[in-house]
């Protein structure tokens, strides 16, 4: 009896990294395994340019813990110093990191970006437990899941395989139960109803950039940068937030925009609806359109953008 008490009574927590290619699915996991939007998501590669905390405490008999995961950019071949920068940040995670969570997409082949990832784990020489979450299974014909799995284990055989659906909460339970039993003993790092380490206006910014990457042409959306000018607590009135979306080129500037501003009325009207579904209140939010040419190569503006 007295064993029994002690199992319930023991506390465990970590940090957990997400690792993957672009658009493999992890702010989408990140959401479903908190019950709660806290990251932004889009079709687009790439949505997910900064680390960012998502943070899951558990109080139940046999899950008592606070499991802090933390979702990188996704690694890939960079092409400016942004992506240099997002690459090294993911990595700098994966080294300080209690355990990697490797989400990867089983509903389609092995790339040249899967085998990148595959050799950047040997070259870190990582000694921390390896999950290999193969995500999508929901696009996956079920007679045919077992001979991806297998394709995927190959190579990175000390990896522990789960097969999983963000989108569907497909085997999330196992996902969790895998994660806490590869953790340590340990106390909380977070108060319990904290469930990012971003402030709202953070959020804000992410939510607004999210909105324009569904919307706008395929050519857009990587030159496009948020910036929170204002954000103003109303009381009663709920939040005013002014912002500035910057573009990397002037030919961009009028698809943005839009005929007579319908496309930059878009973006807001979406942008709006999440950031008042996150802070439970409602948003005024004023936008406007500059351009930055090539901020994406320039050290003071990254900087300036908080990368």
């Amino acid at each position: 009896m007295n064993t029994m008490m002690n199992e319930i009574h023991v506390f465990k927590s970590g940090f957990v990294a997400l690792m993957g290619k672009p658009n493999v699915g992890k702010s989408t996991l990140i959401n479903a395994l908190l019950g709660e939007k806290i990251a932004a998501v889009s079709p687009r590669p790439q949505t997910t340019r900064k680390r960012q905390m998502g943070i899951l405490t558990l109080h139940q008999p046999d899950q008592n813990a606070q499991v802090v995961f933390i979702d990188t950019p996704g690694l890939h071949q960079p092409r400016h110093k942004l992506g240099e920068l997002m690459n090294h940040e993911a990595i700098q995670t994966l080294s300080e990191s209690d355990l990697i969570l490797f989400v990867m997409d089983a509903s389609q082949p092995l790339s040249e970006e899967d085998h990148l990832l595959f050799n950047t784990i040997r070259q870190l020489k990582i000694t921390q437990p390896v999950i290999l979450a193969l995500n999508k299974i929901d696009l996956v014909q079920p007679d045919k899941l077992e001979n991806v799995q297998e394709s995927f284990v190959h190579e990175l055989q000390q990896a522990i395989p789960i097969c999983i659906s963000a989108v569907d909460k497909t085997n999330l339970d196992l996902l969790i139960k895998t994660i806490l039993e590869h953790l340590h003993e340990g106390p909380p790092f977070f108060p319990e109803d904290q469930l990012t380490d971003l402030y709202e206006r953070q959020l804000a910014a992410d939510l607004i950039r999210e909105a324009a990457l569904n919307l706008l042409r395929d050519e857009v959306p990587h030159g496009v940068a948020v910036r929170i000018d204002q954000y103003l607590e109303r009381e009663e009135h709920g939040a005013f937030i002014e912002a500035t979306i910057f573009l990397d080129r002037e030919s961009h500037k009028p698809i943005v925009i839009g005929k007579n501003g319908q496309m930059l009325k878009k973006i807001g009207t979406a942008a709006r609806q999440e950031i008042e579904a996150m802070s439970g209140r409602k948003v005024f939010l004023q936008l406007k359109v500059k351009i930055r040419k090539n901020w994406r190569d320039d050290d003071k503006v990254l900087r300036q953008f908080d990368y």
